[in-house]
């Protein structure tokens, strides 16, 4: 074994897939605030232990010695609407748990080699046609001041000498999880399309080329900072319906109007569906990673057809 890596957000759609990933090179330590549960998601991949997302506990002296620590857990920002106990609980999620691993990290005798810290493509806000690099500003909205809290966080560990990478992750593709299975929903029925203009910008990667990104960035030392975790081609929501349609046989004729998912999603529907962003994995390319999927097609076509990483 490699060494020791210690996972937040261990049972989510990519955490599950990255366990399962890394398992046979490393010894795994999952943190879930349901560790019962957990051991049966998984279990055969990872030793549980028991966490509450907020503050250090037993599960501290996993980090002391260990290689590296990946944090992935929060709230989910995509499902449900925005009421206030909602927003207060995206924010708490994420800037409790940053701040619990950089604190835990930082008082580690032995430091890890490596924090990779989750954040996402809403740290540029919704920006049209902008082309969005790792060197763009942040945005000014609710998740671009979520993300930011974040990744400023997370830097804490770069004080105390410790490799620390920021991964802004696009829409992860896969069948398990993550949008992709809501999306495919109406098309089974004959009402696929697109909502609002269709001409919001997506920055979508497969699961199978995530988890092989993060891998990457774990293991090469010299990498560090933040990296978008998108496919090299975005596409809009109009292309992305009229290429999942095809991939599905079905048309993606329906128009959803922005006005509609606004009443029905409230502030949510604004910085997650009706968000423009075009982002570009510049550094991770510069760094010399190769996509499987770059294109959308074959990235849908490999994961609706069952050929894809999850079928593995």
């Amino acid at each position: 074994m490699a060494g020791r890596i210690v996972i937040t957000g261990a049972t989510g759609f990519i955490g599950r897939a990255l366990c399962r990933e890394l398992h046979t090179a490393y010894e795994i330590v999952a943190l879930s605030r349901d560790a019962t549960r957990a051991a049966g998601v998984v279990g055969k991949w990872a030793r549980v232990l028991e966490w509450d997302g907020r503050t250090a506990g037993l599960w501290a002296g996993q980090v002391d010695g260990a290689h590296a620590v990946i944090h992935l857990a929060g709230e989910s920002v995509a499902q449900g609407r925005w009421t206030q106990a909602k927003i207060d609980s995206i924010i708490q999620s994420r800037t409790n748990g940053a701040k619990a691993i950089a604190d835990t990290v930082a008082s580690a005798r032995t430091k890890p080699s490596v924090v990779i810290q989750g954040s996402a493509v809403g740290y540029y806000g919704s920006r049209g046609d902008e082309i969005l690099t790792e060197d763009s500003l942040p945005g000014a909205t609710f998740l671009a001041d979520v993300c930011e809290r974040v990744e400023s966080l997370g830097a804490r560990v770069g004080m105390a000498g410790v490799r620390y990478v920021a991964i802004r992750t696009g829409m992860v593709l896969g069948l398990q999880g993550g949008a992709l299975p809501s999306l495919m929903a109406p098309f089974r029925f004959f009402l696929g399309g697109h909502v609002g203009t269709g001409n919001q910008w997506l920055s979508w990667i497969g699961l199978e080329d995530h988890v092989r990104a993060i891998r990457f960035l774990l293991e090469r030392p010299s990498l560090a900072g933040p990296f978008n975790l998108t496919a090299p081609h975005p596409a809009t929501m109009k292309q992305f319906g009229r290429i999942l349609g095809g991939v599905l046989h079905r048309p993606a004729w329906t128009v959803i109007p922005g006005f509609a998912v606004r009443l029905a999603l409230g502030g949510m529907a604004d910085e997650v569906i009706l968000a423009s962003q075009k982002a570009i994995p510049k550094k991770l390319i510069g760094a010399g990673f190769e996509f499987r999927y770059p294109e959308l097609k074959t990235a849908l076509d490999a994961i609706i057809r069952g050929e894809g990483y999850e079928s593995r």
